[in-house]
């Protein structure tokens, strides 16, 4: 119905925005902290939690600095070594012999202009190494570690792996758990404050979402007036001359709210004259369901979401014009969805697209089912053969002119 009503999807967004918020604080709502007792003990337990974190002193990056520093610990001797060894290579080669470098280009500089520009670009490349050798000298210094040391990155990082284990993944998210559970302590220690707080949301939310739910009852009273003509219609055209489709909605004046209003929908249907309309349910004759369920489908074909409708032997019960009709009624459906169709009435099997021919047959004491998509002269057959229940010439006139009136 609601699909049917465009109208009514802007209101129904804003509701159930606010229906989804007055949940949420209804639950809030129902949160039980227990007796006195109780509620001290969750908040010893609470209190407990942010100290152990605060006291830590977390920052964000620290742990993958603990990790990157615990790394050059355990393979210090390695890095001094190699250390050691560009710093001897430096200093006794590469210094000395760009420096000697740079004092024969200082004698033929005033030669020409491209020995000065060498000599300017070797300048710099001495002045970068020498820079390049002290960082070295204090990388090495920084590979040098005390036991003390050691062990303090190895404390810290044990506190947070033990912090992470109780609190959270990352020092970010255990940041993020404090200040939640500081919330909570507070929302305990002024729970009368905090519940009346809730209940005033809780209020506000139920006045605006019955304003919206009363502006939906009535949008849903008009589609439904519009969609109860269109679907008697179509019974008619079905060839159920008597029925009467009537949709009902009524509002919930006691305001018990759900995720669509304060609405409840019920289809109702009469199909003989003098009959008191009855719902949907309690329709006995599945012939009559069947063809009731294909003009209400007929009536939303154009925007109803499911993508594909299976018909089972809705030709129980019918024949002659109300056959065609419903023929008619499922080739029109089929332009927006995939319809599939099990039937025995030829006029219905004349309108498929492609068919399919069912079989059973029992091997070495088994059962089995076998599916044939059937060509044109196959399909042609079988229509006769369920047409006359024989293929005679006639019965193959008769079915290769209901593929051609279906066409």
């Amino acid at each position: 119905m609601d699909l049917y009503g465009n109208e009514i999807i802007t209101i129904k967004e804003k509701y159930q925005k606010q229906y989804e918020e007055y949940c949420e604080v209804k639950a809030k709502l129902k949160e039980n902290y227990g007796d006195d007792k109780e509620k001290q003990r969750k908040l010893d337990l609470l209190r407990y939690q942010v100290n152990e974190i605060e006291e830590a002193q977390l920052k964000g990056g620290e742990e993958e600095n603990l990790e990157a520093m615990r790394t050059r610990m355990l393979h210090s001797e390695k890095i001094a070594e190699g250390l050691e060894e560009i710093d001897n290579e430096i200093g006794e080669n590469a210094i000395d012999s760009i420096s000697k470098a740079v004092r024969v280009l200082e004698k033929i500089e005033s030669l020409d202009v491209v020995y000065e520009e060498k000599l300017n670009s070797l300048r710099s490349i001495y002045y970068d190494i020498q820079e390049f050798s002290r960082d070295i000298s204090s990388l090495k210094e920084d590979t040098e570690f005390d036991e003390e040391e050691r062990s303090q990155v190895e404390t810290r990082l044990d506190l947070i792996f033990s912090l992470k284990r109780k609190y959270g993944n990352t020092i970010e998210e255990i940041l993020t758990y404090k200040e939640e559970i500081k919330e909570e302590i507070e929302q305990i220690e002024n729970l009368e404050e905090y519940r009346n707080t809730l209940k005033q949301r809780i209020e506000q939310l139920e006045k605006g979402m019955f304003v919206l739910a009363k502006q939906m009852n009535v949008v849903r009273n008009n589609g439904a007036q519009i969609l109860s003509n269109k679907i008697s219609e179509e019974l008619q055209d079905l060839e159920m001359k008597q029925a009467s489709f009537r949709i009902q909605v009524e509002l919930d004046e006691d305001r018990n709210f759900h995720k669509n209003g304060l609405d409840t929908v019920e289809f109702f249907i009469k199909t003989n004259t003098g009959d008191d309309f009855k719902t949907l349910t309690k329709i006995a004759s599945g012939g009559e369901m069947s063809r009731i369920m294909l003009a209400i489908k007929h009536v939303l074909a154009s925007i109803d979401q499911v993508p594909i409708l299976i018909f089972d032997e809705i030709d129980t019960g019918i024949s002659g014009i109300a056959a065609n009709r419903v023929a008619d009624k499922m080739k029109q459906i089929a332009n927006h969805h995939q319809v599939l169709c099990v039937t025995h009435l030829a006029s219905i099997a004349a309108r498929g697209d492609y068919n399919y021919y069912i079989s059973k047959k029992v091997e070495n004491e088994i059962t089995k089912t076998g599916i044939e998509l059937l060509d044109e002269e196959k399909t042609i057959r079988e229509i006769a053969r369920i047409a006359s229940g024989e293929v005679s010439d006639i019965a193959l006139k008769h079915a290769r002119e209901l593929r051609k009136n279906a066409a």
